[in-house]
C-alpha cells in the first residue's frame, strides 16, 4: 500500500506544531453532522412548531446557536467542498460541473482536486481516527472518493439520492463501503438508521483515540423516505418523518457520547449544506429564497454547536460565520496542521468561546450561484448586484434568466430583502460594486478565471459503481 507523499509532509509539519508536554490540552474529539437540503426554519429551536426534534434542540440548550451562519453555495457539491477545505468553491474549481449540470453527476470525470489538504487529511496527520458517513458528492471516482482525501472509513452514498436517471446511463443508487459497491439499488428507507449504526460503532471502536466522524445524511433531500419506525409519524408530512428520524439519530449518538464519558472531550456541530428547497414541508422562515438562490433562505442555514464544559450552555451568536471556518478551528483545537494554499475561512475558537469583544473576521461575504457572484454581504448591509443574466436560469425572484436590476438590503430591518435602499445609500452601492471588481479579478466570476482559481480534478476516464 503506497502512502501518499502529503501525508509525510503532514506529519513532519506536525512535528514541528504540537506539543506533547503534560500541560497541553487534549485533543477534541470531532462530530459533524450535516444535513441535506434542512432550512432554516425546520427545527423547534428554530421556530418550527410541526417537526419534532428534541435531540437537535439539545444542542442549542448545552451549547450555542448561530442565527447568521452561512453554506457557501445553495447546492449540494460546491457546499461540501468549502466545508472540506475551507475555501469558496470558486477558488478551487468546484463551482460547477461544466457539463450543463450544477453538480456533480454519476459518473463524472471531475472531483475535489488531490492537491487540497481536506480537514480529515489533516486531522489524520495528528493521529485522528476519520471516517465519512454518508453522502460525498465530491466526485465519484476512486481518486476522488473519501478514503482518497483522508478518511480511513467511508460508508455511504456517492451523490444525491436522485440520481438514477437510466436515460444518462447512471447505475442503480449505490451504497458504498470504501470503494466497493455492497447495494444497488440500496434501500433508501434504511439508510439512516445504517448511517447511525455505522458512527456508533465508530465511536465504540475509537473511544480511547482521538476522532473525527463527518456524517453528511442523506435527506431531507428529495425523494423523502424514512424508516418504519418513523414513517407516518410526523405532523409535517414524510418530510418531517424524514426529519424526525435524523433527530433520532442526533440523540442516538449523544447518548452513546454520554455512554462513553466523551462529551468533555468532543465538540458536536448540527448543521445543513443549503437551505431547504420549499416544497414538500421544508422551511426556510422567517428568510426568503430557497436552495438554488443566493436569497437568505438558500445560503444561510441552522447551526448548533456543543461541547460540555466548553461552550456556555443556552449561549446564541448573532456575529456571521460559515461552514468555510470549521476546518481552521479544528486545526487549532486539534493543534492540526493547516492547509499552506490560501483559504477563505477563519477560526472562530473566540465566537464559540464567547472571548470579550470577538467579532465576525468577515469583512465580506460573498454569494456565489454557480459560476456567478449574485450578491455581497458586509455587516448588516447585503447587495444584490445588477445581472444582465442570471446563472443559472433560475433563482427565487427570476426564473427567466433574462436578468435583474441591483439591490440594497439592510438585512437587520428587512429580513425578507423586499426594500432597496440602493438610491439611499448609493454610496454603499459604489463600494459594493468595487469589492465586486475585486473578488472577480481574485477567484473569478461568470466564465473567466481568477488569478487566485485552483482547478478541480479531472480524470482522462470515468467509469460508474456498480455491484459486483
Amino acid at each position: 500500500m503506497k502512502f501518499p507523499v502529503r501525508y509525510f509532509l503532514l506529519l513532519l509539519c506536525a512535528l514541528f506544531t504540537i506539543r506533547v508536554d503534560a500541560g497541553e490540552t487534549e485533543q477534541p474529539n470531532f462530530v459533524v453532522i450535516f444535513c441535506d437540503d434542512l432550512g432554516y426554519g425546520d427545527l423547534g429551536t428554530y421556530g418550527s412548531n410541526k417537526i419534532r426534534t428534541p435531540h437537535i434542540d439539545s444542542i442549542a440548550k448545552e451549547g450555542m446557536k448561530f442565527t447568521d451562519f452561512y453554506s457557501s453555495s445553495p447546492v449540494c457539491t460546491p457546499s461540501r467542498s468549502s466545508l472540506m477545505t475551507g475555501c469558496y468553491p470558486r477558488r478551487i474549481g468546484m463551482h460547477e460541473d461544466f457539463t450543463g449540470h450544477w453538480v456533480l453527476i454519476p459518473g463524472s470525470k471531475r472531483g475535489l482536486h488531490p492537491s487540497e489538504l481536506t480537514m480529515a487529511e489533516s486531522l489524520k496527520a495528528v493521529g485522528y481516527k476519520t471516517i465519512c458517513i454518508g453522502k460525498w458528492h465530491l466526485g465519484d471516482q476512486p481518486e476522488h472518493l473519501p478514503t482518497s482525501h483522508g478518511f480511513d472509513e467511508y460508508f455511504g452514498i456517492p451523490y444525491s439520492n436522485d440520481m438514477q436517471s437510466a436515460g444518462r446511463g447512471d447505475p442503480p443508487l449505490p451504497l458504498v463501503e470504501g470503494t466497493k459497491v455492497v447495494e444497488a439499488p440500496v434501500d433508501q428507507s434504511t439508510l439512516t438508521r445504517k448511517y447511525t449504526q455505522r458512527a456508533l460503532k465508530f465511536i465504540e471502536q475509537n473511544k480511547e483515540d482521538p476522532f473525527f466522524i463527518y456524517l453528511p445524511h442523506t435527506f431531507p433531500h428529495l425523494p423523502l423516505f424514512a424508516s418504519e419506525n418513523f414513517k407516518g409519524k410526523s405532523a409535517n408530512g414524510v418530510y418531517g418523518d424524514s426529519v424526525e428520524e435524523i433527530d433520532w439519530s442526533t440523540g442516538q449518538i449523544l447518548e452513546s457520547l454520554k455512554k462513553h464519558n466523551l462529551t468533555k472531550k468532543t465538540l458536536v456541530i448540527f448543521t445543513s449544506d443549503n437551505g431547504s428547497n420549499g416544497r414538500n414541508g421544508g422551511s426556510n422562515a422567517p428568510l426568503a429564497g430557497s436552495k438554488g438562490s443566493t436569497m437568505e433562505g438558500g445560503m444561510r442555514v441552522p447551526m448548533l454547536v456543543q461541547w460540555e464544559g466548553k461552550i456556555n450552555p443556552g449561549s446564541v451568536c448573532h456575529e456571521l460565520a460559515t461552514m468555510m471556518d470549521l476546518f481552521p478551528t479544528f486545526c487549532t483545537l486539534a493543534n492540526a496542521p493547516k492547509p499552506a494554499q490560501k483559504i477563505d475561512g477563519f477560526d472562530i475558537t473566540n465566537l464559540l468561546f464567547e472571548h470579550p469583544g470577538s467579532k465576525s473576521q468577515y469583512s465580506e461575504f460573498y454569494y456565489f450561484r454557480r459560476r456567478q457572484l449574485q450578491a455581497i454581504r458586509s455587516g448588516h448591509w447585503k447587495y444584490h448586484l445588477p445581472l444582465e443574466k442570471t446563472f443559472p436560469q433560475w433563482t427565487s425572484t427570476n426564473r427567466t434568466g433574462k436578468g435583474r436590476r441591483g439591490k440594497l438590503i439592510n438585512l437587520n430591518d428587512d429580513i425578507t430583502e423586499s426594500v432597496d435602499l440602493s438610491n439611499k445609500y448609493p454610496e454603499i452601492v459604489e463600494n459594493f460594486q468595487k469589492s465586486a471588481k475585486i473578488i472577480s479579478n481574485l477567484i473569478g466570476n461568470e466564465g473567466k478565471a481568477g488569478s487566485e482559481q485552483r482547478p478541480a480534478k479531472t480524470l482522462s476516464a470515468s467509469s460508474v459503481l456498480r455491484l459486483d
